[in-house]
């Protein structure tokens, strides 16, 4: 293990001076008018289907008071309603109402934190207080959430609605509703209870697990109170190595370091180890930790980055690729991806500093009108910056080491597909633990959190793209990955709920809090699969997804059908898998049909299956392209029922 030196880089240089003026991220909400006529988008200005989800009113309330009127009238008219945050961080459709004419109800305004604690070590927040604010009042009062995400723009409300969390093994783990004590939700009521009711839920209630991680489906959180920590400092040393051994060191390094989390390259065989653990409060230092994807860049930048980026795509250019994702991560690593020993420069490791200045980060959430500037998150749809993909789901930590090796046959086959993934900081291992909430982590894992490019153009088919996608199956459905439910695309939400030993008890809260599905959409529906067409597409959609087949029928006798346009090839690595979930049917029609998923009750306990992938014509022949993996297909096609691409539809 080699300790990472300071190597200030030209680019690098250039990188850091422009951070100069701050833009403050639009309100999701737009409104033709004075709150009527609605539409809400997600923090990069669109969904993973590109839909348009519309609402016909939106409100602000301030205060529990107005949470309880909006429900109440929204219940006794029968509207649907959804809950919005200040800036939807969430990539998914969870906040868009069912139809054109539902209502939101935006947490925007409920922005305080009611009460500190000192001596219970509580903190008691409106949901739309976001995590910068909590650490900040939580720290003046001497305490600490200890687990957290890194991005600190997030709400409390909108943390718990989709289970995010830090990176942690000890103690309860990394996730922050592991934290919470009491919830305060307002949901519909019938008539004699006024239309809308107040529960308080608190540890002895068991409904709490299911409010934990709510997916904003039983109501509105008014308050949320958690438990904290003595304020406590910590050491940070990033750790560089070859990637060799990555599968057999993840469990133990993880075991190890109470904070600890991987970031790893695997173009370029590089595994970056976070050492991160507490220290004695009067350990000296000051360390700041400004990440550096979360500071302020100017538009001008931005827009150069992503005019590589797309040329590169559109050209081809995968050589172009790695060497701006080597010089980027190279920048990165010299720059201890922002980590300072005072708050200004960064020195050399180990950086002590308080918990607070170090956890998350995100000075690209701020505003300046006074300077000349302006300069904005990355990912701010305003400006034509980031626009990506994110693919996120936890593996149990006994099949971690499998998944790591199939990744890194991938590598061995097509090394260079990887340098998409690297030019956004390659793939972030986070340490999950097993969840009290009923919709928490299933199990002790690890998070693979991946973000690559994506197209503008719905109609364009990415460079790399089987392989992008034989990662996200080969982590859903071969390993039984659990999904990020506030990322990824509906491919990695098709059959979830059968992963979710407590998912109906969940549904039962559900359906006591809100009989009347208001808080639901057919979109919701879909993912707790309660109706089907989870992977119906409309022509802007993402056009690949799987298919499984029993082993038997997997070489040429599939019963699905295809038309003229389309073509399935098996994975590129081919598995033999025991799973217990229905086998998938896909109708395939062109790209401008829908394509209709149908659930079989055939073979549903412990079949041999296969993944299929499948993609158009125009994608066919720009993989044709890559030789090297066409001629690992052929060599292959026919061992193990391996029938490589097919030469025309079954």
């Amino acid at each position: 293990m080699s300790q990472l030196s300071f190597k200030p880089t030209p680019f690098l240089l250039f990188f850091l001076g422009f951070y100069v003026a701050l833009s403050t991220p639009e309100d999701p909400i737009n409104c033709t008018s004075h709150k009527t006529n609605c539409t809400i988008t997600n923090f990069c200005g669109t969904f993973p289907d590109r839909s348009i989800c519309k609402a016909q009113k939106v409100f602000y309330p301030t205060q529990e008071e107005d949470i309880l009127r909006v429900v109440a009238s929204a219940t006794r008219k029968g509207k649907k309603m959804k809950v919005a945050t200040s800036s939807s961080n969430s990539i998914p459709k969870w906040v868009c109402p069912e139809g054109h004419n539902g209502w939101l109800i935006s947490t925007k305004y409920l922005n305080r934190v009611m009460e500190i604690d000192a001596e219970k070590r509580t903190a008691r927040v409106q949901s739309g207080v976001t995590l910068k604010q909590l650490m900040e009042e939580a720290a003046k009062a001497g305490l600490a959430l200890p687990y957290t995400p890194y991005w600190w723009g997030l709400t409390m409300g909108g943390i718990l609605g989709t289970g995010a969390h830090g990176s942690s093994l000890w103690g309860k783990g990394g996730a922050v509703h592991e934290q919470v004590v009491e919830i305060r939700i307002v949901t519909p009521a019938p008539s004699e209870h006024g239309y809308a009711k107040l529960h308080i839920l608190t540890e002895e209630d068991q409904h709490l697990n299911a409010a934990k991680v709510s997916l904003g489906l039983l109501g509105v959180i008014s308050q949320i109170t958690f438990k904290l920590e003595p304020l406590f400092k910590r050491s940070i040393t990033y750790v560089t190595e070859n990637d060799s051994n990555l599968e057999n060191k993840v469990i133990t390094f993880g075991q190890k370091h109470e904070f600890a989390d991987i970031i790893w390259y695997p173009n370029q065989h590089k595994a970056v180890y976070r050492v991160d653990d507490r220290v004695p409060i009067h350990t000296s230092g000051n360390a700041v930790y400004d990440f550096i994807p979360f500071r302020p860049t100017p538009a001008i930048q931005l827009l150069l980055r992503r005019t590589t980026e797309e040329a590169e795509e559109f050209y081809g250019d995968s050589e172009g690729k790695c060497l701006v994702a080597k010089t980027e991560t190279n920048s990165l690593i010299a720059s201890a991806y922002g980590l300072t020993n005072n708050g200004l420069v960064f020195s050399g490791f180990p950086a002590v500093g308080f918990h607070n200045h170090i956890q998350a980060s995100g000075s690209c959430l701020g505003s300046d009108r006074n300077t000349k500037i302006a300069t904005f998150c990355p990912w701010d749809p305003r400006i034509k910056g980031d626009f990506n993909h994110k693919t996120t789901f936890s593996i149990g930590l006994s099949m971690v080491k499998n998944f790591i090796e199939d990744l890194k046959k991938l590598v061995e086959l097509e090394p260079k597909a990887f340098c998409s993934i690297e030019m956004h900081n390659g793939i972030l291992m986070r340490y999950v633990k097993g969840s009290s909430a009923y919709l928490g982590k299933q199990e002790d894992g690890v998070d693979f959190d991946i973000t690559y490019y994506r197209s503008r153009d719905p109609m364009a088919p990415r460079l790399y793209e089987d392989i992008f996608e034989e990662i996200e199956q080969i982590g859903i459905f071969k390993y039984g990955g659990l999904p990020h439910w506030g990322k990824n695309r509906n491919v990695a939400f098709e059959g979830v709920m059968n992963k979710y030993i407590n998912a109906d008890k969940f549904l039962k809260v559900k359906d006591e809090y809100d009989p009347e599905r208001l808080f639901s959409s057919e979109w919701s529906d879909q993912v707790l699969g309660l109706k089907e067409g989870l992977m119906k597409v409309s022509a802007y959609a993402p056009i690949t997804t799987i298919v499984h087949q029993p082993k038997a029928t997997f070489a040429g006798q599939a019963k699905s059908t295809r038309k003229q346009g389309e073509r399935c090839r098996s994975g590129s690595l081919p598995p033999t898998i025991k799973w217990r979930f229905p086998i998938i049917e896909l109708n395939w029609s062109t790209e401008n049909e829908q394509r209709k998923a149908e659930k079989t009750e055939d073979g549903v306990e412990d079949l041999e299956l296969k993944e299929r992938v499948c993609v158009s014509d125009r994608i066919r022949r720009q993989r044709l392209s890559n030789r090297k993996m066409m001629r690992y297909w052929e060599k292959n096609r026919n061992q193990d029922g391996w029938s490589g691409w097919n030469s025309k539809p079954n």
